[in-house]
């Protein structure tokens, strides 16, 4: 009996230990493009040769808190795209998918990695669609990005970030 009582109070314990600390809560709370453009400079005659594309992208992130546990995350995504023998501008499509998320119980390093990380990777495939749609519009072949490792993408810039205070702190 006294073996029972001891896994009893053992598992109140633990019960206890779980109401201390405070509970995670994450929550999407909508989904909107932030802005949109969409540029074709050398139109129509890019349309009078053969399409022959070369793709810079540029994709960065930002996070800013709105409100109490309520963050919007951004994700812009830029895409240039230059014939490749000429060099003249094809098209050049900018997106900016935007999203508000609900976080609580987080903080520091875990709230920094899922602002700069998680959220992005909800983001992006709703920008994806958006570039492949825009794109298709502007009367151009659709441009399907290919996914994007936004952990591998956070990861490196904490390394970056961790590279520049060690260099400030040996000036």
């Amino acid at each position: 009996m006294a073996e029972d009582n001891n896994q009893g109070n053992g598992a109140n314990g633990q019960a206890a230990d779980q109401q201390d600390k405070p509970q995670v809560q994450f929550a999407l709370q909508r989904i909107y493009i932030k802005d949109l453009s969409f540029e074709a400079p050398n139109s129509p005659s890019v349309f009078q040769q053969p399409f022959k594309p070369k793709v810079g992208l540029d994709l960065d992130t930002t996070h800013q808190k709105v409100g109490e546990d309520l963050y919007e995350v951004v994700v812009k995504v830029t895409a240039q795209v230059t014939h490749s023998e000429e060099g003249t501008t094809s098209f050049l499509a900018e997106v900016e998918q935007a999203g508000m998320f609900r976080i609580g119980g987080l903080e520091g390093a875990q709230l920094d990695h899922t602002l700069g990380a998680f959220c992005p990777n909800v983001l992006f495939p709703y920008a994806r669609e958006c570039v492949d749609s825009l794109v298709n519009r502007g009367g151009f072949p659709p441009l399907m990005l290919a996914p994007v490792n936004f952990e591998a993408i956070y990861a490196q810039r904490k390394q970056r970030e961790a590279q520049q205070q060690g260099e400030q702190a040996t000036q």
